[in-house]
């Protein structure tokens, strides 16, 4: 005699949970965002998906739970990886010496939403590694992490260092709302 088809239908359902979950799991997450921080890249309440277990480069958005608030997750951009020195002067950004462009932040250094800069300001006010963190140095294992909205930002130069083993997952792509739907960058 043949299986009842329910429950063939059934153990297929189960299956797809199962796969579902440990996707879930151990490859991505999605991940609500909260705040201004990362504006205009990543605005407030957008649904995002984030990679796990991926290879973290500079300038990657990555989530990691607040070191000063548990039960949040923050949202922040990798500027500074292991062993680098970090600063900034004049609106640059200066790693180990040389000058890297931010991209990402040419919207709103074009000054266009006074709400998110005051005219007249920096995006991101000169600091040095040293002066917010007391090393000279991003050390082994850690992470110096910025939000994009730098007047609007608790992040590395507050909280310090983010250790990599913290790291949730890697932003890629955004789902929500639709006029924001595609790759994160």
């Amino acid at each position: 005699m043949n299986a009842k088809p329910w429950i063939k239908d059934l153990l297929w359902y189960v299956g797809l949970i199962i796969v579902l979950i440990l996707l879930k799991v151990f490859v991505f997450t999605s991940v609500i965002v909260s705040g201004d921080s990362m504006n205009p890249t990543l605005v407030d309440r957008e649904r995002i998906i984030s990679l796990k277990m991926t290879k973290i480069d500079r300038f990657d958005i990555v989530t990691f739970p607040a070191p000063d608030e548990p039960s949040k997750k923050y949202i922040k951009r990798v500027i500074g990886m292991p062993g680098d020195t970090i600063e900034y002067k004049d609106d640059q950004l200066y790693l180990n010496g040389k000058i890297y462009k931010e991209p990402y932040l040419d919207e709103l250094k074009k000054g266009n939403d006074p709400d998110l800069l005051p005219e007249g300001l920096p995006v991101t006010k000169d600091f040095t590694l040293e002066e917010v963190t007391g090393q000279t140095k991003v050390p082994e294992g850690h992470y110096f992490v910025m939000g994009d909205n730098r007047q609007n930002s608790k992040d590395s130069r507050m909280i310090g260092f983010i250790d990599e083993a913290t790291i949730l997952g890697d932003v890629k792509f955004s789902f929500w709302p639709v006029s924001k739907w595609g790759l994160v960058k």
